[in-house]
This record gives C-alpha cells, structure tokens and sequence, in this order.
C-alpha cells in the first residue's frame, strides 16, 4: 500500500504507467468475465465514499469505482480487525477501476481514501447468504493451495533472512547490512499482497519516509536502510530493528494461517504489476540505497507464482489467455535480464531513460492481460 504521490521517470512514462501498470479506465466496469458477480457501484471524491447499496449476497462482489474528486484515491473492503479483503490503488481523477473480491457472509467496512493517506471515508457492508465458495471448485481449490505453499516458502526464508540483516545492523556491520537489506526484501516483496493485508503491520514494516503521517513513528526496513546509506551510523538502531523482526514474525504467523480465496491470487498478481509501475521502475520504493530492481524482479515473480497456481483454471477457460500471460511474463523478464548485475542487478540509478522506459512497457504489456484472470476466475 503506498501513500505517497508518484514520481515521473518522465512525462510520457509516468502517463503510461499511470494508465497501463495501474489499470486505470473508463471502460473498467464492462470488463468481460465478470458475470455471475453481484455488482456494485462507488462514487468517490475528496469528501464523500457514496456506496450504491450497503448490502450484498455473498460471494463474489465487483465494485466498480468511480473517482469524481481532484485526488488519486483508493477502495478498500475491510474485515474485522482492518484485514483486507481487497483494494484498488491509483484511481486518477475522472477515471473509474473494478475490484472483484469474494465476500463470505458477515460484516464489513467499505473505505474511499482521497489522496491515499489515512484511514478512509469509511461506512458499514454486509454480505448475506449461504453462497459456496469459489474453492468448492477442485482446480481452484488446489490453486490456493499451491499458492499457500509457495506463500509458506517466502515467508519462512523471510524470517530467516530478516534475523541474518537484524543481527548486521546490531553489529555495527554496516557494509553486511548493506548487502543483505535487497535481499531479505526480495522475500517480503514476492508476496506482498497476502503481507499487506492485516492492518497496521504493513507501514509498520514497509513505509517509507514520504509515506508518513503527522505524528507516525517511522520504524521498519526504510529507517534502516535511511540508517545504512545517508547517516550511515546503525549505533542506535536496534530498537528499530528488534522490531522490524518481530514485526516480521508477527505477520509471517498471520500471512499462514489465513484462508484466501482464488481471487486474492488474482488481485495480488495484479497488485504486484502495480507495485512495479508506481514504486520501483520509479525508483521511489528505495529512495536512499537504490536498489529497486531487486524489489522489482522479486514483484515479478510473486506475480508470476500466483497466475502459475491458477493456470489450469486460466487455460480451461480462456487458453489464449494463459498462453499471453506466458509470452508477457517471459518478455517482462528478458527485459529485466537486461540488467544483471552478478547474483543481483545494477542500483536504479545506474540505468537510462531508455531502460526504464522499455521496462515500464514490459510490464505496461503484461498488466493488461494479468487484468482479466480476476474476472476470468469469478466467472461462473
């Protein structure tokens, strides 16, 4: 979840990624797949989150938003404890996008958040009914049980890796610290969508310094890496890292024991090409040590894990689907490839205009196939 304002590689790149890596359009609300969903409109602007209807069946819900505000807003559906079920970011002024997410029946919180920062215009959301779930499906089903496996894999190296960069800084190993933080984050960033969802742990974790609001404390793996590379002194640093551990550790228990649905595959794939467009090719995600394309490569292929789990859903429903997704994500990683450093990759600021221009196609190439699957996997 970012908060903070886009930062133009240029003028006709932010564009592009803007309506390509984000998804943005107009036409968003007819996006074919999406039958058999209840269907629900939202109009947001600076003061207002005007939810057509507060109550629903269960099951798959789309919302279609529609930002009448001066602000780049967000939706989110909230469970109880602020878990999310799902969310929309980067909704420009005058355009509208679709989230489809699937509600079991309870209660929940709808949220519009103008200028994406704070908790939200927020109002009550019910789901009424005995709808089964998407998983009564075998193949998806054994999709997100395959996703949980791999989820399970990330988080487990996570932890690991996040102790070897805590015990760095509280050394006072600077140049080790250095060379760890890319690469714990790569565990963090491959499953960021499932990460993300449970509340306060996100920021606590992932803010960065512009992402901040008055009076927040500024903890997690960006204060270090501020600590690493600008101060260069981590002497009173432990504080920040002993929590970031457990931080850690904290969302990892969570992050497994949580039951997703198909369509959090489907979202998450989707987020992470988001992730890529507005943070990373940007070069805003880590502002003070430049090593985006680690984070980048590492959203790659956490979206390409989730559409590879639902892939037998994808092909028996629409094959020419799965064989595009293929060919995009094969090109998105040439395209990266390009920019292999040894066992890493070269700092952002080490690449031209051109390169990150061509990256940003990549993925403004692969997000809209990738913007199908979630309709394609509500579909009755």
């Amino acid at each position: 979840m970012r908060t903070s304002a886009l930062i133009a590689v240029s003028a006709g790149t932010a564009a592009a990624l803007t309506l390509a890596g984000c998804g943005d359009s107009k036409d968003d609300a007819t996006t074919p797949g999406a039958a058999g969903t209840s269907k629900i409109a939202v109009t947001a602007t600076d003061t207002e989150c005007k939810v057509e209807k507060t109550e629903t069946t269960s099951g798959p819900v789309t919302f279609t938003i529609s930002n009448k505000g001066a602000k780049v807003t967000e939706f989110y559906v909230y469970a109880t404890g602020d878990r999310i079920m799902g969310e929309v970011e980067n909704v420009a002024p005058g355009l509208s996008r679709e989230l489809i997410v699937e509600l079991p029946a309870g209660t929940y919180e709808t949220a519009c958040k103008p200028g994406m920062s704070g908790k939200g215009i927020r109002g009550g959301f019910k789901a009424t009914g005995d709808a089964k779930p998407l998983t009564d499906d075998a193949k998806l089903a054994q999709a997100t049980q395959d996703y949980q496996r791999y989820v399970k894999s990330q988080t487990g190296a996570l932890i690991d890796k996040t102790t070897e960069f805590v015990t760095a800084v509280k050394g006072g190993d600077i140049e080790k610290a250095k060379t760890l933080f890319p690469i714990a984050r790569t565990y963090w960033e491959r499953i960021e969508p499932v990460a993300e969802s449970f509340g306060d742990l996100d920021p606590a974790i992932d803010a960065r310094e512009a992402d901040l609001e008055a009076g927040q404390e500024w903890t997690g793996f960006h204060k270090i890496e501020k600590d690493l590379w600008v101060t260069k002194d981590v002497s009173k640093s432990g504080p920040t890292a002993d929590k970031l551990l457990a931080d850690v550790k904290t969302i990892v228990d969570k992050a497994n024991t949580v039951q997703l649905s198909p369509l959090n595959l489907a979202n998450g794939a989707k987020e992470l090409l988001d992730e890529v467009a507005t943070g990373k090719i940007t070069g805003e995600e880590d502002t003070f040590s430049h090593t985006d394309l680690w984070d980048f490569a590492a959203n790659l292929e956490g979206s390409r894990a989730a559409i590879a789990a639902l892939r037998p859903v994808i092909e028996e429903k629409d094959a020419a689907l799965a064989k595009t997704l293929e060919d995009k994500f094969a090109a998105a990683q040439a395209e990266l490839d390009k920019h292999r450093n040894g066992d890493g990759w070269k700092f952002h600021n080490e690449l031209s205009e051109a390169d990150l221009k061509a990256l940003a196609d990549s993925i403004n190439a692969l997000a809209e196939p990738i913007s199908k699957v979630a309709p394609l996997v509500a579909s009755k």
